[in-house]
């Protein structure tokens, strides 16, 4: 990195300027400083990232597994010596706290050795043929260039897992970073060119939030890209889907979300209790799986909101960057408008505040509103911050259906001692994740990762994930004669 630009872009295993040589700054939301400088990457460097990519592929495809499974490892024990840095620049950038980095280095790490275990899981089958003497397969092969998207929100665990999987699959990549962390998405990319990825293998680019229509429109639309996995809105996904479409592109979406934690009326209110208040107020809430909708039994009701009030309003919250607080900052400014909206549109219709309330600044307290009715806007809407909106229902019918009211399907939880009920009501739910007595905010890197409805389609993380980043060929062998009708 040079004194000009805190993150450079990676093209072909050289860290680079933009050609223009335009730069933009990324300023935090706790910054009173200049922030992060970046490269602005334009059209050009996107297609040339592209093209390195491209031209790096037929020597990493060839690679065998051994090598590429050692490289992926060397990269995960690498991620962890560059925590100082990491811890540093999320929360200049984003306002993180320092067990919000610690987690998602731990993360990333195992999502590396998840990939690093897949090199030698790219399998296929022989099929029966009934044609006499005809050898038939269903073989894996690398799908090509892999453009992953990454978000702002976790971005070593988003930003590692849009690339670790591609990877192990002989696939080579570009990392489109967020312009929101500029700094933390490139040190990613340092991190695995130090691992030993050839030269091309990894391509970074990040530009300025202007340019971001183009440059992503360029990044899909360059013939060698094969396969798009992008992270983040469900609006941003819905162009993303578009364009993937507008180019016959594949791709995996995981967008927005409004988990739902069902309490039932025979719920381990503890256990209730401790998942909702981790769900919801991990990273700020600012999680795609965040517990935004705690939907309890008016049975048991009055005790789960006065516990979940009692254990939220104790979480600490502070600046990152004076202490070891469980809630940082948010991310932007729009970020607390938006939830001091959804605060004052519930409480003027009836809602009441059990914990926290509007906040001045980014350092936003957890809050809980209670007797959210279906009219009012926290209901629907993602506040994708630390302010939750708890439905209190009769019954498990009603319990369902308030879970599957809405447009988002990605993670839920259902919480009840009669297991067995508890699981009926699970395989009801419409999301793409759901844990029983278990947090909504439960991520592991071989599991099958991704939602139903506007929070997507298709899937990360373990086989599935070779089955997103490998092409499905089907290839004969004729090994005895064989006669054709004319």
């Amino acid at each position: 990195m040079t004194a000009q630009a805190d993150a450079r872009l990676l093209i072909a295993g050289q860290w680079v300027a933009a050609r223009s040589g335009e730069l933009f700054t990324r300023r935090g939301p706790l910054s009173s400083g200049t922030g992060t400088v970046a490269c602005a990457a334009g059209v050009e460097d996107a297609r040339a990232a592209a093209q390195a990519a491209a031209e790096a592929l037929p020597g990493w495809s060839a690679t065998g597994p051994s090598e590429r499974r050692a490289i992926l490892l060397r990269a995960a024990d690498l991620l962890h010596t560059r925590a100082a840095d990491f811890t540093r620049a999320m929360a200049d950038e984003i306002g993180a706290s320092a067990l919000w980095t610690r987690r998602n280095l731990g993360h990333a790490a195992a999502t590396l050795r998840e990939a690093a275990a897949l090199t030698t899981q790219v399998s296929g089958e022989v099929i029966p043929s009934d044609v006499p003497g005809c050898l038939a397969m269903a073989i894996r092969q690398p799908a090509g260039v892999v453009l992953g998207i990454a978000p702002w929100n976790a971005p070593i665990i988003l930003g590692v897992r849009a690339v670790a999987v591609p990877l192990a699959c002989g696939n080579t990549v570009v990392l489109k970073g967020s312009e929101t962390c500029p700094r933390t998405h490139a040190l990613i990319a340092e991190v695995l060119q130090a691992a030993g990825l050839p030269a091309g293998a990894i391509n970074f680019v990040v530009h300025a939030p202007r340019a971001a229509a183009e440059v992503v429109e360029a990044l899909i639309a360059h013939p060698a890209v094969r396969r798009v996995n992008f992270t983040g809105s469900t609006h941003v996904g819905r162009l993303i889907a578009l364009a993937c479409a507008r180019h016959l592109k594949p791709a995996v979406l995981e967008l927005g979300g409004k988990a739902p934690l069902v309490v039932l009326d025979d719920a381990d209110l503890d256990a209730a209790v401790a998942a909702a208040t981790f769900g919801a107020f991990t990273n700020s809430g600012q999680v795609c799986m965040s517990t935004e909708r705690p939907i309890v039994d008016e049975a048991v009701a009055d005790e789960f909101v006065a516990r979940l009030a009692a254990r939220a309003g104790a979480l600490s919250v502070g600046d990152p960057r004076e202490g070891d607080f469980v809630l940082g900052s948010v991310v932007d400014r729009a970020t607390v408008e938006r939830c001091n909206a959804l605060i004052d549109d519930a409480l003027a219709q009836g809602a009441q505040l059990v914990c926290g309330g509007r906040a001045s600044g980014t350092l936003m307290p957890p809050t809980l509103l209670d007797h959210v009715r279906r009219d009012m806007r926290i209901y629907h809407d993602e506040s994708f911050g630390p302010v939750k909106g708890i439905v209190r229902v009769r019954g498990v019918e009603q319990a369902i259906a308030t879970a599957n009211d809405s447009e988002f399907g990605l993670s839920a939880a259902v919480f009840g001692r009669d297991m067995a009920r508890a699981w009926q009501v699970a395989l009801r739910i419409e999301s793409g994740i759901c844990h029983v007595n278990g947090a909504t905010t439960h991520d592991e890197p071989q599991m099958p990762f991704g939602g139903v409805k506007a929070s997507g389609y298709g899937r990360f993380g373990g086989k599935a994930g070779i089955d997103a980043f490998t092409e499905l060929r089907w290839i004969t062998m004729q090994t005895a004669p064989r006669t054709y009708p004319f």
